[in-house]
């Protein structure tokens, strides 16, 4: 279990996150949602460890990630905006490097790494330096180091952002397979993909929670707009309450 508690970052007199309590639990999906600036990188980025907390706590599977913050980033699997990588480096060799860093080797090594080229489709790019790869092949080289290490928890940073409707469905179809036994938080502004994979949605604006609900009951809450015949897709039920509860004056 993820387990925030009165969370806290400011950066000299600007509050990026302000004062967030909320728990993941196994097995849920969880959309991290929110307008630009809104805190939700600063969020993800104190949980994995990247930016230390002003105030408040942040605990995984028990170890707060303060007082143990190498425990948490065992557990995590992280895959941060513009998935950086060593763009001199072919494919296999990046996942070579990433499982030796994550302690593995010999046959150990060598069927993880088979198994993530075949989980995220990079058969056939697997030569190639990062650096000539498209956009859509760089994110999936970078959910590939993710889950190299089977993590209980992953924290995805627009994981389709670059990827074609198929490759879309495909690495959907995985986040769903894979939060069986884990915890995944996945941040978007894809809010088709909330409806798709998510079990439960936050919504946050100014660094605070604004929402917090499965997709389909913030769907329900959704405004009706003026001049509609007939009910909307659920996305843009979805999209429909982001805006009205995250626009300007709508706090």
């Amino acid at each position: 279990m993820i387990e925030i508690s009165h969370l806290t970052r400011k950066f000299e007199h600007f509050t990026a996150v302000d004062d967030l309590s909320f728990t993941v639990a196994e097995g849920e999906v969880l959309g991290f949602l929110g307008p630009n600036g809104a805190g939700k990188s600063t969020t993800m980025k104190i949980i994995t460890g990247f930016l230390a907390p002003s105030s408040g706590t942040v605990r995984v599977d028990g170890h707060d990630i303060t007082e143990n913050p190498m425990a948490v980033k065992a557990l995590i699997g992280y895959l941060p905006e513009g998935a950086p990588s060593y763009p001199d480096m072919t494919v296999l060799e990046f996942l070579d490097f990433i499982a030796e860093i994550r302690g593995f080797s010999g046959q150990e090594k060598s069927r993880r790494i088979e198994q993530v080229i075949n989980d995220v489709a990079l058969g056939s790019v697997c030569e190639q330096s990062i650096d000539t790869l498209s956009k859509g092949f760089k994110r999936r080289v970078g959910l590939a180091q993710a889950i190299l290490h089977d993590p209980k928890v992953l924290i995805l940073d627009e994981p389709t952002d670059g990827l074609d409707p198929n490759q879309k469905h495909q690495v959907r179809q995985l986040i769903r397979n894979l939060a069986k036994d884990k915890i995944v938080i996945v941040s978007t502004h894809i809010l088709e993909e909330v409806s798709a994979v998510c079990t439960r949605a936050i919504i946050i604006a100014n660094g605070r929670i604004v929402a917090d609900g499965s997709p389909q009951e913030l769907e329900a809450r959704a405004p009706t707009a003026a001049g509609l015949t007939e009910a909307p897709s659920a996305p843009g039920r979805l999209e429909a309450f982001f805006r009205s509860i995250t626009e300007q004056g709508a706090l």
